[in-house]
Parts: C-alpha cells; structure tokens; sequence
C-alpha cells in the first residue's frame, strides 16, 4: 500500500523507515513527451521520490474552464512517475510561488478590485473551493492509500513569510480533508522565527526550506516542532535569474557537501530544483523588493542537477556520490540520450507592424479612462492604449500612473521612448502640434509579482495618464494577448534587406522559415535583436531581450516537425539585421 506515517522522528512506510530523497520537477515546465526521460534520470541519480506543484493558473486560466491535458495533464506526469517506481509529494496550494507567474494564481482573480488574497476572505476561498472541486477528485485516486504514488500533499507554501492568518490555512486544511485526501499534510516556511510562527498549524508536519547552514536551520525547526523527522522541502542547490542581473551558479561540491550535511541529519530532502526546465510563453513570475521590481527570465534552468533542456550537469554526479555513501545504489542506468542540433542561419523574409496588424489581432475597445488587463479580461502578454490629444502644446511631461510593467510610447506612430517600472523611468518628455497628434502607449505585461507583500499586481495602466497634472480621457483599448499569431497574414512575404537600417523602432512581427529533416533540441540566439517574445509553429517559447542574462530560447524537438517550420518574433524596437541563428547549445549567461 506505501501508506507514509510519521512516527515519531521517522518517516515510515509499510513499517519500514524511509528517508525521503526528492527531487523537483514541475510538469508544467516540461514537454510530456521529456517527462518520462526527466522522471528516469532523477530516478538514476538514486532518488526515491519525485515533487511537484500544482499551477492553478495553467488549470484554470478562465474562471470555470479547466484545462488539463498537454502540459497541464498532471495525472499522466505522476502516473509516469508511479510507473517509473518514484513516490510523489503534491503541493497543490492554491499559491506556489515558483517564480511563476503570479504564484500561480490565475490572474482573473485580480478582476475584483477587493480581491484580498491568501487570507480568510470569503470570495477567494470560493474561487479555492470551486477549483479544489475539480482539482482533487484528480488526484486523490492516486493517493497511497489507493495504491497510487502520491505521499503526501501540501496545503499552503512559505505562508509565513507573507501572513498569520491561521484560520485560513485551517480552511483549508479541512477542504482537503474533506475532499478525501488522507496522505500527511504539511507546510513549508524559512527556518526563522516569524515564519514559523505565521506557516504552521496544529497536526500538520512543518518543513523548511533553505540553502545551507543546515544545522541551525534544523535546530529551529526542532525549537517549533520537537520529535518530527527533518525534512528539508526545499533545498536550494541552485538559483533562478533576472532579466538585467548576472546568470546564477553554485559550485557542485558546495551544494553536495551542504546535502552530506542533511544526511548526516538523518533529514529527509527535496532538492528545488532537481531539473528547472522553462517558463515558455508568457508564464515567468517576478520578484518586487529593495531593488524594485525585476522579472524573471524565460530559463528556468536553476543551475540544477538537469539542464534546462535535459543534460546532466557535474551536480548530478556530485549528489550521487554523496547517496552512494550512505546506501546502496544500482548501476547508473539513463535513457537514450536526447540529441541536439545547430540548424543554422534562418533569415526573416516578411513583415508587418503592430500597427498595420492590429484589426487581425484585437477588436478595440473605447474607456473614457484606462483599464488593466484584468478588467478587460486578458491574462498575459500586451495591452496598446490610443488617445487623441489636442495641441498646440509644448514640451511636456507624460506620466503613467501606474505603469505595469513596460510601456513603449509612440505618437502618430512614430517611437518617443519608453517609460518602464523596472528602472522607475518617468516622464517622458513630448510635444503635441497644433493640429494635435495620437498618442499609443503599448504596455508589456512582464510577469506578475510571485512572491511577497505586493503579488496584488495588476497589468497595464492601473490609474490613469496625465499631461502635466492633466489627465488624459477617452481611450481605445485593444487587447494584445498574442496567441493567435500564427494567423496573422504578413503585408509582404519578402523585403529588401536596404530597407532596415539599423534598429527600426516600431513593434514589428517577422515571419521566417527553415526546413528540418529530422527533429532534435535546438536553440534560438538572437544576436542583433532587441527585446520581444518569439514563437514556433505556433508555440510560444518566451521572452528574449539584449540586456541578458539569456540569450538563447529552448525549442525542444517536439515543438519542431520534419519539413518546413515557421518562425515569428515580435519584436518591440528593431533588429540590425533580420536573421535569427539555431545552436545546438544555450547561452544562458
């Protein structure tokens, strides 16, 4: 049966005591056709379990439709990981964190403009019950008890570091129960004391979460919870990465000595991450502190024991000897390697502008003030705000209020400049005519908030636009989510090289081809690009931008077909030449 107790200071299951070595692997940041290879490497490293989250926003993306196949097909990634003989923990918590987009609440939530979050407030509790409703009917079949591969489940993550609200995390301490899940419950915070004291709830198994210092961080869970097992829930062994900030890494023998360390414990441990995998499309989270905010890039790599897109790195080796000292393993044993290749040189041979598109991709809207994304009921991608200003009027300051995240400002369609939340620029000195001009402020959702006191992040314009201390009325509003634009018909299927002089500065989308005789792993570079979001037949694999760290995209094979293969950028400000390259390695940094 595989039924988990806590005995004690023990893990114990079947009567047996097991020591949890787990690693974690998102589905949602995986092709399923990897999951299996993923799955089998963490498996060969010597690990016993697998962990994942569970993404609300990719289950529920509008209130009441749920999706749950391709990516979102959960079931399929744990049945996987049964068949493969790997336990499962489940942290299905409404909120994730994860560097995920919102945490991974959908950002319909955020209509309301009362919504409180993560608390005992009853209209999110309903959105929670409502998707719990469909949710855990899924997954409690594959509980232990059943003779499936889940151990345990999560009710809340890291809920200390953001409230105390104590009836909250008992709600829903209840609402799985009574939805027939009986596997352990628990809940995860940083090794402090506010954390701990606002994260746990009776009869519920407390974890922590850490990078190292493994003593002291134990020490303090022992002080909150005496004669439990330790069980570190999340192991930092690597680090995720900014747009504008250095790629992170972390020595191989630091991270294993630090794991030798939980060992030597007699812990339990869920290596976060064991393989990073990716944030296509528009699905990265951002972080908003000290330094502003900063959102995260489209790799998700970790600097993990697994690459990004599959490879072993020197941290795989490294965790397995430490294993190895401490019970037997079986001979390595990996899947068929999965191949990569370099495609080459694919020039972009047509294009046409935002502008010139826009009919084919939005139906506008008229506002007499500006409404985010959300009110409008768009989730990701951009939002493009239209208002006719009068004139004459002199050199004058625009100001946002309040931009989120990135807004590029074009007047009679001409590029004025940008004002961004993530340098703070602002304003944006312009001058309107006499016969007046139109104004357009397309703003780029970068990613909302995923962790701490400011996750109620809406997107767009979120109060209003001024001229001096003159606000502007009187909008028209198109809706730029972007996932129909492998429909877009391009106003000329070629253009002359002459015509692009170094950067352009009108969003633009271009469309190129390139022909494959057999499908591998390959990797877009960039180079001579500004910033924008490019997409494979279809598939949107994320963000580039020239500021780095990142400069290649992942484009795993599936995403690929044998024949001709179409390429779009949108690109915001313009290309020195339009030509993209295929690598058969990332440049992450």
């Amino acid at each position: 049966m595989n039924n988990l107790e806590i005995r004690g200071n023990e893990f114990v299951i079947d009567g047996e005591p097991l020591r949890i070595i787990s690693g974690a692997i998102h589905y949602f940041r995986v092709v399923p056709e990897y999951w299996r290879d993923r799955l089998q490497k963490l498996k060969a490293c010597g690990f016993n379990t697998v962990e994942t989250y569970v993404a609300w926003n990719m289950h529920e993306p509008h209130q009441g439709k749920f999706v749950f196949t391709g990516m979102a097909d959960l079931v399929s990634f744990i049945e996987i990981a049964g068949e493969i003989g790997l336990h499962v923990i489940v942290r299905p918590s409404a909120y994730i964190c994860a560097e995920w987009e919102f945490g991974g609440l959908p950002s319909w939530l955020l209509k309301d403009p009362s919504m409180k979050l993560r608390c005992h407030y009853k209209p999110f509790l309903d959105h929670v019950d409502a998707y719990y409703d469909v949710l855990l009917p899924k997954l409690t079949p594959l509980q232990s008890v059943y003779g499936g591969p889940i151990i345990a489940m999560q009710i809340e993550n890291e809920y200390g570091s953001y409230g105390n609200d104590k009836l909250y995390l008992q709600y829903l301490k209840e609402a799985m129960i009574s939805r027939d899940v009986q596997v352990p419950l628990f809940t995860s915070d940083g090794p402090g004391d506010f954390m701990l004291q606002g994260g746990m709830i009776p009869d519920v198994l407390e974890t922590v979460n850490f990078g190292s210092r493994v003593t002291e961080a134990f020490a303090k869970l022992a002080e909150y919870q005496p004669n439990k097992p330790y069980m570190c829930m999340e192991f930092w062994n690597g680090w995720f990465d900014h747009w504008g900030k250095l790629h992170h890494t972390r020595d191989a023998a630091d991270a294993a000595q630090v794991f030798e360390e939980m060992l030597q414990a007699n812990a339990s441990v869920n290596f976060y991450m064991f393989h990073g995998g990716t944030n296509f499309g528009f699905y990265n989270g951002a972080n908003c502190g000290e330094d502003g905010y900063a959102p995260t890039t489209t790799s998700y790599d970790y600097d993990s024991a697994i690459s990004e897109s599959g490879e072993l790195t020197d941290k795989f080796y490294a965790f397995r000897e430490v294993l190895a000292k401490h019970m037997e393993l079986p001979e390595l044993e990996l899947p068929e390697p999965i191949e990569t290749r370099s495609y080459g040189q694919v020039q972009l041979t047509a294009q046409i502008s935002l502008f010139d598109a826009l009919s084919q991709l939005s139906q506008p809207v008229q506002r007499t003030v500006p409404e985010t994304m959300e009110q409008l009921g768009q989730d990701y991608g951009f939002i493009l705000y239209t208002t006719q200003v009068t004139g004459p009027r002199a050199a004058s300051d625009l100001i946002i209020q309040e931009v989120r995240d990135r807004a590029l400002i074009f007047m009679n369609g001409e590029y004025q400049g940008v004002i961004d939340r993530m340098h703070n620029v602002q304003p944006l000195k312009i001058v309107i005519p006499a016969e007046g001009a139109k104004l357009q402020i397309l703003v780029e959702n970068l990613g909302r908030i995923n962790y701490g006191p400011f996750m109620n992040d809406p997107k767009g314009i979120t109060e209003g636009v001024r001229l001096g201390n003159q606000f502007l009325y009187d909008w028209t509003i198109h809706t730029l989510p972007l996932d129909n634009v492998e429909q877009l018909i391009f106003a000329s299927e070629q253009f002359n090289m002459q015509d692009i002089q170094g950067r352009q500065e009108t969003s633009t989308f271009y469309k190129g081809t390139f022909d494959v005789d057999q499908t591998a792993d390959t990797f877009l570079e960039f180079e001579g690009w500004t910033k924008g979001v490019a997409y494979i037949n279809g598939h949107n694999l994320g963000r580039y931008w020239e500021i780095g760290p990142q400069k290649t995209l992942y484009i795993p094979a599936p995403f690929l077909k044998v024949g001709r293969n179409e390429i779009i950028l949108f690109e915001l400000h313009g290309c020195k030449d339009p030509r993209v390259s295929l690598l058969n390695h990332a440049i992450l940094g």
